[in-house]
């Protein structure tokens, strides 16, 4: 697939912002004439339109979170609870369409609409600063999972503050306090994105910045739009636009991290202490050579089902790449595990432990060696369009390939920067090692135990 390129001109970008101010003149426009703003009530309308809606934000909540907390990206984590809070609240407002699911309008349903809008602007705005908050994102997940069930009890149960019979026609001064602070916090987001464009255009943060606005002008409407009017339609439509436009921009973008665009600076270009472990199959190319190629595939496959999860389930490995028989694991990759050096060594045991097991049924297979070691390296984003990939680079990496290559076959070879933060553990020394690249030679120690085993 060729590479897509964006020409930014000042005329497009002058036509984008008329695009997205119209709506706002649109709306002033009924409201001074109240003879545009026409009466439609269709529930069915409302209902899937509202539906809908909440679908789009929900699927953006999904790949949004998914994608932060595997990079541990706290931007596009806020971005996830934006997306989430619009999702679950909209849900709440569909069951407010009368006669669909209820008999009578319900007040709480009817007021989350601009209370998802209000919090969704909170974790936008967030989203826009420089900051962290990965170790607890799930959490906060959870905690915004929670208030709308809660929500939803109150609502159904007409509990205090959502006892109310009656649904205001126009927005009370509750509603108004809570917009004002909503299109700030929208307007504020929307404008550091725009500065971040400037910089580095693409058409994820584009479609950002307009699902901003969009959502900052559909706060307008809503409040103050009167119910069944065009203007009440139109706070819908234009949820339903932010969130097309950003669907859109992730469908355009290459599958390959597609919210790359929407990364802080430390996720695609900051320095990590971590540890890198390294396995290969001694003897791969040997055994491939008098196998068939299904055989060999098939004998893959079967250590990669027992391996991976150890190290990735059990240890919180991340497995950056898998060539061939060749398996390449980074720990803290997030800056999330200051105990990366202990995770990496449990990790490489637990790995040829399991290997083991699976050796026992086939003696003639290859074995695994593995290599650990322990440093600074470069997070970063390789690549462009059509072949990205996030990965760790430096010396730390190359130093834990060359140990791999030295470990004897079943066994788990680590370099002194891991054997100093493992002070408890039980090695032998392999001795000192010319490693191909370095000027000096390295003691490379096999690692028989940890503490307590």
């Amino acid at each position: 697939m060729p590479e897509r390129k964006f020409v930014y001109t000042p005329a497009m970008v002058g036509l984008t912002a008329l695009v997205l101010v119209l709506p706002l003149v649109g709306l002033a426009l009924v409201l001074q004439q109240p003879r545009l703003d026409v009466h439609w009530e269709h529930h069915p309308a409302h209902f899937w339109l509202v539906l809908l809606t909440a679908a789009l934000s929900a699927v953006l909540a999904y790949t949004t979170g998914a994608a932060a907390l595997r990079r541990g990206d706290a931007r596009v984590l806020f971005v996830s609870l934006a997306f989430l809070s619009a999702a679950g609240f909209l849900g709440l407002h569909a069951l407010a369409t009368p006669k669909v699911l209820l008999d009578t309008p319900n007040v709480g349903f009817t007021l989350a609409t601009p209370v998802g809008v209000a919090l969704a602007s909170v974790f936008a705005f967030l989203s826009s600063l420089t900051v962290s908050g990965v170790a607890w994102g799930r959490r906060l997940r959870i905690g915004l999972l929670v208030l709308m069930a809660l929500w939803a009890a109150a609502s159904v149960l007409r509990l205090w503050p959502l006892h109310a019979t009656s649904v205001p026609e126009v927005a009370d001064g509750i509603l108004t306090a809570l917009a004002v602070p909503t299109v700030l916090l929208y307007g504020v987001a929307a404008a550091r994105y725009l500065r971040t464009w400037w910089a580095r255009p693409s058409l994820m943060l584009l479609s950002m910045i307009a699902a901003f606005v969009l959502l900052g002008e559909a706060m307008v409407a809503l409040v103050f739009a009167r119910n069944w009017a065009l203007s009440w339609w139109e706070w819908h439509v234009l949820m339903l636009g932010a969130f097309v436009l950003v669907v859109a921009g992730v469908r355009i973008q290459w599958y390959e991290e597609r919210f790359a665009d929407l990364y802080q600076e430390d996720t695609v270009s900051g320095r990590r202490e971590l540890s890198v472990l390294f396995a290969d199959l001694q003897g791969f190319t040997s055994f491939s050579e008098q196998h068939d190629p299904s055989e060999v595939t098939a004998m893959l496959n079967t250590y990669f089902q027992v391996v991976v999860p150890e190290v990735v389930q059990r240890h919180g490995g991340v497995v950056d790449r898998i060539i061939g028989d060749a398996l390449m694991v980074t720990f803290n990759k997030r800056g999330d595990q200051p105990d990366h050096a202990q995770r990496a060594a449990e990790a490489g045991l637990a790995l040829q432990e399991a290997a083991a097991a699976v050796l026992k049924a086939h003696p003639s297979w290859p074995r695994f060696r593995v290599g650990i070691n322990s440093g600074i390296a470069s997070v970063t984003l390789l690549g462009t369009e059509g072949g990205r990939t996030h990965t760790v680079i430096g010396d730390t990496v190359n130093v834990a390939s060359r140990i791999e290559g030295k470990a004897p076959g079943g066994a788990v070879a680590i370099g002194p920067a891991t054997k100093a933060l493992l002070p408890d553990a039980r090695t032998e020394s392999l001795g000192l090692i010319t490693l191909k690249g370095k000027a000096e030679p390295v003691e490379v120690y096999q690692l028989l135990a940890l503490r307590g085993e």
